[in-house]
């Protein structure tokens, strides 16, 4: 059978990635990724074929994938993360599609959502939306009508990419879209390097994370609802049980 696993490796640290993960990978021929997250496999690939590409060759990536599982090899397709939560399961089938007897297996992975809030306590207790601010693929009126009602219905909101050298004021504009429907003092956080080396975490308020110049596009950003709140130094957000 032609097998092509898209593997979600979670933040990159060991720790992190599951069994399956693991597995997927010690089965596999071949194991390609973008350079980062191979780099951070590379002591599973030991006697493998290994092909990386740079960032915005995505679609490169899996027609190498493709390519190799066309000529019987088993792939491993390594992701950061969930290769289903902005991964490449999605984009991995899409250029598979003429290809229906290649099996493409998808191995979750732990995404920054739940990684990020691990690190701050509990933020992600009740209803949430997780809204990435990359506008690469995205229209921006797109993202903004999602920011404006997440914030109206009073989800948690875990926000990805908020901010890179060439959008350093997409975190800002989404603050000020936020506020519109939540308070400036409403609790939030942020996570630098999850599960990675130099992991930094900070509670803050919705207004300190206006001009914020330490948050990077390696952070996920999570603002509370109208019910979160600081615990003991971990950001919580009540689900409604009586204490």
């Amino acid at each position: 059978m032609k097998k092509i696993f898209v593997v979600g490796i979670g933040p990159g640290e060991a720790a992190y990635m599951t069994p399956a993960a693991g597995a997927a990978i010690a089965e596999s021929d071949v194991v390609v990724g973008y350079t980062l997250y191979v780099e951070l496999v590379r002591d599973l690939c030991a006697g493998k074929l290994v092909e990386s590409t740079p960032m915005k060759k995505e679609t490169d990536r899996c027609r190498i994938a493709l390519e190799h599982a066309r000529k019987g090899r088993t792939v491993a397709f390594v992701c950061s993360g969930d290769a289903g939560v902005y991964g490449m399961a999605g984009v991995m089938c899409e250029v598979a599609e003429n290809d229906p007897d290649i099996e493409i297996i998808t191995v979750p992975g732990i995404t920054a959502a739940c990684s990020g809030a691990a690190v701050l306590g509990a933020p992600l207790i009740h209803d949430f939306a997780v809204i990435s601010l990359s506008d690469l693929l995205t229209p921006w009126e797109t993202i903004e009508k999602r920011l404006l009602l997440a914030a109206e219905a009073d989800f948690v909101i875990c926000l990805y990419n908020p901010k890179s050298m060439k959008r350093r004021d997409h975190l800002d504009r989404a603050v000020e879209y936020i506020a519109k429907s939540r308070s400036w003092e409403t609790p939030c956080g942020y996570v630098k390097n999850i599960g990675r080396e130099g992991e930094y975490s900070r509670l803050c308020t919705l207004r300190e994370l206006k001009d914020n110049e330490d948050i990077d596009m390696f952070t996920t950003v999570f603002v509370g609802n109208s019910g979160t709140r600081v615990i003991n130094g971990r950001l919580v957000t009540p689900r409604g049980y009586q204490i």
